[in-house]
């Protein structure tokens, strides 16, 4: 059987971080995903509220790095959960349990509004450390027009 979902949105709230009681970091918060239809009456797009449950050290790198407003994907698998309310009412709650969350924007988006691209840093499957994906600041962004330049040797040529 297959249950993947990806999803890409902005976070509604900050991440908030807890332990279970035996110490697992475990990590929720909500995406604003925009669907691709608008409201017909209002001619808004129409935003679904998806409540998203990361653990171990995708929690973590979440928790972290991620803040309100700030956009994110989110690759993981649809979770059902049977619970109960105060009242004692029966009730069932949808949410994705992310495997690996990765940034879609740039911090340079997120902080000033400006637009550098969609840089994908990463955390992945819990693996509980980061070699695989570290920290944004481990990272060097090139700033100004020195991110290409000519190739010397170019004879126009293409090599197939």
């Amino acid at each position: 059987m297959l249950n993947r979902i990806i999803i890409m949105g902005r976070l509604a709230r900050d991440p908030e971080l807890r332990h279970t009681q035996t110490g697992t970091p475990v990590a929720s918060f909500t995406l604003a995903v925009d669907r691709d239809v608008r409201d017909k009456s209002t001619g808004e797009r129409v935003t679904d509220w998806i409540d998203v449950v990361a653990w171990r050290g995708t929690a973590e790198f979440v928790s972290k790095y991620f803040t309100k407003g700030r956009q994110a994907v989110v690759e993981g698998r649809l979770q059902i959960r049977d619970w109960t309310d105060r009242d004692g009412n029966k009730r069932r709650s949808a949410e994705v349990v992310a495997e690996n969350v990765y940034f879609g924007d740039s911090r340079r988006d997120s902080d000033n509004g400006g637009s550098y691209g969609n840089n994908s840093y990463g955390a992945g499957r819990d693996r509980g450390d980061f070699s695989r994906s570290p920290a944004p600041a481990d990272y060097g962004i090139p700033s100004g027009d020195d991110q290409f330049s000519e190739l010397a040797d170019d004879d126009g040529e293409l090599p197939f």
